[in-house]
């Protein structure tokens, strides 16, 4: 039955897309979050394929969410539902709904504590948004461009949800187009078809029919999700929903726990606010980590690259995390996970971080191992083929050499370890292009250099 009244411009949306729908048989990609918008959207769409005639259902519709693995427990599994039933759902309609993950060495995990990256930080540092979402939809689209030639993806972003938003959509819009280039993805077309929906008939909409979706699932628990946020773009019209009446607003920001963008996560305070009391040392791991970026003692004083500079006020720049830091976030990660009996890092990504620590010079090549065993009272499946390059005491006596003769031990445990690498391969220059980038980190020598551009500005300046 088609809307009237207040949802007019619901069906008018529904009708639009029917058209577009029909026009071509180019596959629709729809980025589902598990947010009011996206839900929205795929309502309208899984709505308007109801009403299709069987013989006119001619394309795939993929609807991909985003794993970031790091997603709060809470949001993360509730989108995993809304993907398992729109996938039952939405088989007739040829509704396919994906979940995607960032490749393992791309993990928050395995960049903070298998290379030591410093936690993202506003408003400029923000390493995480690429790797973790934009990356793994880029390839996805790709794909699904390669198979198909073309493809349209669908997004609900909405003018009324912030004066950026309607800014930066009105930037994208060509006059009397509804489907729109993509800037930077060939043979991709963008359609907006939520633009114009004003903010306070959006949950309206959804809580309609007792709140259920297409795909029987119950959006008065969505609801829930927002209840209890103070972001203060918007208060909704509807007010309250539970037995408690917990007030709400109908903007939220549904992040990863573990997000170090913002002084205080408040979608993670508003969960525990009503009772999610089991998310505590989740918030309390994740402070730990945001206080860490700004110790002096947790980071290294060289970039990756082994750089070294000063700050414009002459103080040395910080680098990543040391790796007794990062040995320390993941013993406190693990315990984290025994304390609230929740998977938060997975065995590929312990797996990647074991190799990065054992090139970074770890020669005893066990530390991750037995943190792991330490933590969990198990063995990691590949814990008996770890190895050390030198028993204990051979490390131990390296060490002191080192002290003795004023070389640094970092360096010779890096030569140890890219001899131990290459020593089957029969190209001697590849050891040798290894030792040269070693031996020329700027780390090394960052002490000489700026005396010797001391003694040049002295000489210049007399």
């Amino acid at each position: 039955m088609p809307y009237t009244g207040e949802f007019e411009v619901f069906e008018n949306i529904i009708q639009e897309m029917s058209m577009v729908y029909q026009h071509d048989k180019r596959p629709w990609m729809i980025g589902y979050s598990g947010g009011k918008d996206s839900t929205l959207l795929c309502c309208l769409v899984m709505e308007m394929l109801q009403r299709l005639p069987k013989e006119k259902i001619n394309k795939t519709v993929y609807i991909v969410s985003s794993d970031t693995m790091v997603e709060n427990p809470i949001v993360g599994n509730y989108m995993h539902k809304m993907s398992d039933m729109i996938n039952v759902a939405g088989a007739p309609l040829k509704i396919k709904a994906d979940i995607i993950y960032p490749k393992t060495e791309d993990t928050f995990w395995c960049k903070v504590i298998g290379l030591g990256y410093p936690t993202p930080e506003a408003p400029g540092f923000r390493w995480c948004t690429e790797r973790l979402k934009i990356h793994p939809m880029n390839k996805y689209t790709l794909d699904t461009i390669k198979n198909n030639g073309e493809v349209i993806l669908l997004l609900g972003v909405r003018k009324a949800e912030s004066t950026y938003r309607a800014n930066n959509i009105r930037s994208r819009e060509i006059e009397g187009k509804i489907l729109v280039p993509h800037n930077d993805i060939e043979n991709a077309y963008v359609y907006n078809p939520l633009t114009e929906i004003p903010n306070e008939i959006v949950w309206h909409f959804l809580l309609k029919d007792d709140a259920k979706s297409p795909w029987g699932s119950d959006n008065k628990y969505l609801f829930s999700l927002y209840q209890g946020e103070h972001l203060g773009e918007e208060q909704s019209v509807i007010g309250e929903i539970d037995k408690d009446k917990i007030p709400v607003t109908g903007n939220s920001r549904f992040g990863c726990w573990i997000c170090t963008m913002v002084k205080e996560d408040k979608s993670l305070k508003a969960f525990i606010d009503k009772g999610e009391t089991w998310l505590i040392p989740l918030r309390e791991y994740r402070n730990w980590i945001l206080e860490l970026r700004t110790t002096p003692s947790a980071r290294e004083y060289k970039r990756r690259n082994g750089t070294m500079y000063r700050k414009a006020d002459g103080e040395l720049g910080q680098g990543p995390f040391t790796m007794t830091t990062r040995q320390e976030m993941l013993r406190r990660l693990l315990k984290l996970e025994v304390e609230t009996n929740l998977k938060l890092i997975t065995l590929e990504e312990l797996k990647a971080i074991d190799e990065m620590w054992d090139s970074e010079g770890d020669l005893s090549r066990r530390s991750l191992v037995d943190i792991y065993r330490e933590i969990k009272g198990v063995c990691l499946p590949w814990d008996e083929y770890k190895i050390p390059i030198f028993p204990k005491e051979v490390v131990d006596e390296i060490k002191q050499h080192c002290t003795e003769n004023d070389v640094e031990f970092e360096m010779i445990s890096k030569l140890i370890v890219e001899i131990e690498a290459n020593k089957n391969y029969t190209k001697s220059s590849m050891v040798t292009k290894a030792f040269d980038r070693i031996l020329n980190q700027g780390w090394l020598h960052f002490e000489s250099i700026e005396k010797g551009l001391s003694n040049e500005d002295k000489s210049n300046n007399p």
